[in-house]
């Protein structure tokens, strides 16, 4: 089950975190969107001793980010300004941050809480009305930030993450909410678009289904 769970989120936040990212001990790490992959990109980031502050609005997928190693957290439907937030956590902003759901505003949000040379990563599809997002490139060109696009990882890549995983340095097990069988696949696919579910949902045939 806990296999189930590496293939599409977890890999692809490991890539995204520690080769794109290049996430780095003591460094502040932003995760926009507290969903599988957001959620697996805050317990890489903790595993490699960085101080994630996790943001969503949901607060049981904040809860869940806490017990996956957040150091704090930020829900926007409090009303409070999110890039202030960030910044006032952080003590100047983000070194580095990501974008795990996919929007204009949490690529924005991403992008504008980083300190001077900090590291955007795209994870989040940004599809339909939402693929050209006005990004503030007047922060981006006047502290020198770097942003970076990141999708899935290659075979040869996965030796590191499963190492850490081994060594019980890496916990994606404990990001499972439920388990499915192949039979709920399809009423849990087409339920998808309600972001219902919190953390991963891995079939039991690795059919892995859940909140992005």
């Amino acid at each position: 089950m806990t296999a189930a769970s590496l293939g599409c989120r977890f890999a692809t936040s490991f890539r995204a975190l520690v080769a794109q990212g290049r996430v780095a001990a003591g460094e502040w790490v932003a995760v926009h969107g507290c969903g599988g992959v957001g959620l697996s990109a805050v317990m890489i980031a903790a595993a490699r001793g960085a101080r994630v502050i996790a943001i969503d609005i949901d607060d049981d997928a904040l809860d869940l980010a806490v017990a996956a190693g957040a150091a704090a957290t930020v829900n926007p439907a409090e009303g409070e300004d999110v890039v202030d937030r960030i910044r006032r956590l952080s003590g100047g902003g983000a070194h580095l941050s990501v974008d795990a759901l996919g929007s204009g505003v949490t690529a924005v949000n991403s992008i504008s809480c980083l300190r001077k040379r900090g590291r955007h990563v795209q994870i989040g599809l940004l599809a339909g009305d939402q693929r050209r997002p006005r990004l503030p490139m007047e922060l981006v060109i006047a502290n020198e930030l770097e942003i970076l696009g990141s999708h899935g990882m290659q075979a040869h890549c996965y030796p590191e993450m499963l190492a850490l995983v081994a060594d019980g340095r890496l916990r994606p097990d404990r990001l499972i909410g439920k388990t499915l069988s192949l039979d709920d696949a399809p009423t849990e696919l087409a339920a998808m678009d309600d972001f219902g579910c919190t953390g991963i949902a891995p079939g039991t045939q690795e059919v892995p289904i859940g909140r992005m």
